[in-house]
């Protein structure tokens, strides 16, 4: 019965539909015998002038998207025929098993400890009195230069594998900007106190934490005081916690939500593989095929092979976003119940190269502004000024994370950072409109690493590979 009554319901709407086009054509007929010399033409733009107020182009984005995948599986098929399949899911392990210059690496970030403790006991002499300002200054400043020298030294002599060496050096990098914040942040704490001002940070709550309600009602917040913060336990949650800028009370959700966390970590580990096998099956064999032309500087085909390259290395950049400031920083978020999980913003909508860096990478832009900009710009230096700092210490950063690992120091990292400078000058003063300048930040960004990919994949080669003259 029920399967009668539903066929009839779809015959009858057919009906009623077939009668609403018939009333359309009957009403157009019968206007346009009643009326023929009516004007069918009025003043009207074409729908692809600009004049034409028309934006709906939603069937050309589909067709775009389309082309660029059929084009991106004939090149991936081509890539499979020409060297069958290279993916190796285990070399990574096999490597660090059978690599024994590896293990330094691991030595290194156990030992990274030692910087973090040394920064602690420091600050528990600094609260108690029993060390001037001055001398804290100092003990804090050997023990960031040497935090950086240190591994670069190891990484130098030993000659470990470079791909964990970079893993090293960016955790250092990472340790460095946090004992700065650390420092920093208790050091205004002190100042403070010393104006008989008890520190007590408002401590943020997140959206499941404002509804936890206490007895009377309010919500419930721990605030955490100074000197009360220096210990272990608070000391160790900053290091974890997916965050550069330390505070004495961070913003804290209620639970740990497990299905969340459980997508995170599927999304983490499949994404990971998935680099890996893009770049074993993909990028190692176009840069290998790079080597000659660039070992000849045969511009035409230096060229090609940067093109070759733009395409399957933008897409593994996409995925690292992804997989990075959303998937693993969410895990380490969630584990540790940390409420603020902005790491990003719309950065893919940046109409300049300014705003790219400001929403690229949330975390380190907080740092910068926070503990470089920020102060240079009360100290009396302009913000151009302190912009080209900022830039300058992310170059820095950015070179020493490339060059150490590869034992080699051509400053072609650190360039193209401090490069963005006047790259941002020029966007803003010819690429006005905001269609134009997000479609210079894209170029700059799918061409930009291809080059200073091959840049350091020739003097490498240069270096290690080709044959004295």
């Amino acid at each position: 019965m029920a399967t009668k009554s539903t066929a009839k319901n779809v015959r009858l709407r057919r009906a009623i539909s077939m009668n609403k086009v018939e009333d359309i054509y009957k009403e157009e007929f019968t206007d346009r015998k009643s009326q023929p010399d009516k004007p069918i033409h009025k003043h009207a733009d074409s729908l692809l002038s600009t004049a034409s107020g028309f934006t709906n182009y939603r069937g050309l984005l589909n067709l775009c998207i389309l082309l660029l995948a059929l084009a991106n599986t004939r090149l991936f098929l081509e890539n499979i025929l020409k060297y069958g399949i290279l993916i190796d899911p285990v070399k990574i392990i096999h490597l660090l098993i059978s690599e024994p210059y590896s293990w330094p690496n691991v030595i290194l970030i156990l030992g990274s400890n030692i910087f973090a403790l040394v920064a602690l006991f420091n600050e528990k002499l600094l609260a108690k009195g029993w060390l001037s300002e001055n001398t804290g200054f100092g003990i804090t400043v050997v023990n960031l230069v040497l935090c950086l020298l240190i591994p670069s030294t190891v990484i130098l002599v030993l000659h470990p594998n470079p791909i964990f060496s970079c893993i090293t050096c960016g955790m250092y990098s990472v340790m460095f900007l946090k004992l700065v914040s650390y420092f920093s942040v208790n050091r205004w704490c002190r100042l403070q106190r010393t104006e008989n001002t008890k520190i007590k940070r408002r401590k943020s709550l997140s959206v499941s934490e404002s509804m936890l309600k206490s007895e009377n009602g309010k919500p419930e917040t721990m605030l955490v005081s100074y000197p009360d913060n220096l210990n272990y336990s608070d000391l160790y949650y900053f290091l974890c916690a997916p965050t550069l800028c330390y505070e004495l009370n961070f913003p804290r959700s209620l639970r740990i939500r497990k299905r969340f966390l459980l997508k995170r970590v599927i999304e983490m580990i499949f994404l990971s593989q998935l680099i890996m096998a893009l770049v074993q099956q993909w990028i190692i064999p176009t840069v290998n095929n790079s080597m000659k032309p660039l070992s000849e500087l045969e511009f035409p085909r230096m060229v090609e092979r940067l093109l070759k390259l733009a395409v399957p290395n933008h897409i593994i950049w996409l995925i690292f976003f992804y997989c990075f400031f959303h998937s693993s920083l969410n895990v380490i978020a969630e584990i540790l119940r940390f409420g603020d999980r902005e790491f990003y913003k719309d950065w893919w909508n940046s109409e300049t190269v300014d705003k790219f860096w400001k929403t690229w990478n949330v975390p380190v832009h907080r740092w910068c502004v926070r503990h470089l900009f920020k102060p240079l710009v009360k100290r009396g230096y302009s913000k151009m000024f302190a912009s080209v700092a900022v830039f300058a210490l992310s170059a820095f950063f950015h070179e020493f994370i490339v060059s150490v690992p590869l034992r080699m120091f051509r400053v072609w990292a650190f360039s193209a950072m401090l490069g963005q400078v006047p790259f941002s000058l020029f966007v803003n003063k010819y690429c006005r409109h905001e269609k134009y300048g997000n479609m210079a930040v894209w170029l700059s960004l799918i061409l930009g690493q291809p080059i200073a990919i091959f840049a350091y994949v020739h003097d490498y080669y240069i270096i290690h590979y080709a044959a004295p003259t």
